[in-house]
């Protein structure tokens, strides 16, 4: 389905250095506040308080939130499990200020609001299974780059299998380099979202190249710059619609989710939007200075007795 159709192919690769340049900036910048910031990590990777606290009747976890918070921990976590009466409660690491102390402090201020909640269980996470998370988050996401280099060397050629993981790690440091500058909570939600971003990513270059290899085979006297340009603009349709109707579920859950899928939408927000600029500009610019052709994608026989310098000659698909 197109809304419209772009009748002339825009000349995207001719600043596809300048395309480039803005990437790189935008990666080192990412890197920098990475470097000098870092991550501002959140409960599961540092350790921490849990509890779980139950209501007799359903729990209104704004109010929670804001008892908890006034009790100095301005970045609690508070969300339902099982069902809507249970609330778990993840508090961060006070210096001067052990599990048991902080559990008793919440329980007290909570039963001053509700005298009817009960303390279920109370669980201090310790440093080492934040090590864990993070061994974990980090192997994960070296499996998902391996494989997305390994099926697009497969499906296409190790060209675009090297030009989509560049471009797709460049939206994974761009989102961690947002989450540095401004010092948002980097937790669990926000590794989630980081990794749908690289399958989302993904998705956009593979259907950009699977269109660069159909140019290549249906028009022969465009050279690779022209195919590139004409693959990118006959899919802006589909992009535009695409990108457009998944942005306004991601939107809905950063406006109406709550505090909870607040930087999980956040985070999938920024790949989206980065996600579009490296599949349609990044990736196709660097598997253009891969030196991508029409070679690589489309298979030639050639007939007895025709020139081998010849390059149309006895061409086939």
């Amino acid at each position: 389905m197109e809304f419209f159709r772009i009748r002339k192919d825009i000349p995207f690769m001719k600043h596809a250095l300048v395309f480039n340049a803005i990437s790189f900036i935008t990666f080192a910048l990412a890197v920098f506040f990475l470097i000098t910031r870092g991550l501002h990590l959140s409960v599961e990777f540092t350790g921490g308080t849990v509890m779980e606290v139950a209501y007799s009747q359903p729990a209104e976890l704004a109010k929670v939130r804001e008892t908890v918070s006034g009790l100095g921990y301005p970045e609690v976590q508070v969300q339902n499990f099982g069902t809507a009466r249970d609330v778990m409660i993840r508090l961060p690491v006070q210096k001067g200020v052990t599990s048991a102390q902080q559990s008793e402090q919440v329980i007290a201020a909570l039963k001053t609001a509700d005298p009817a909640v009960t303390l279920r269980r109370t669980e201090f996470v310790g440093p080492q299974v934040g090590e864990e998370l993070v061994h974990g988050g980090l192997m994960a996401l070296a499996m998902v780059v391996v494989g997305i280099v390994v099926y697009l060397a497969f499906r296409f050629e190790w060209k675009f299998g090297v030009a989509a993981i560049i471009a797709n790690l460049h939206d994974v440091v761009i989102i961690l380099g947002f989450f540095a500058f401004f010092q948002w909570e980097f937790s669990l939600s926000v590794l989630a979202a980081v990794l749908a971003v690289l399958g989302y990513s993904v998705n956009e270059s593979v259907v950009i190249f699977d269109r660069i290899r159909e140019a290549f085979r249906k028009y022969r006297k465009m050279n690779t710059h022209e195919v590139i340009d004409h693959a990118i603009t006959s899919t802006m349709s589909r992009t535009i619609i695409t990108h457009a109707s998944t942005e306004a579920m991601v939107l809905s859950m950063f406006f109406f989710g709550g505090p909870s899928l607040h930087n999980f939408a956040l985070a999938l927000t920024i790949g989206i939007l980065f996600g579009i600029y490296s599949s349609v500009f990044v990736a196709a610019a660097i598997a253009m200075w891969l030196g991508v052709k029409r070679e690589d994608l489309v298979k030639t026989a050639r007939k007895e007795n025709e020139d081998p310098n010849d390059p149309n000659a006895g061409a086939t698909v």
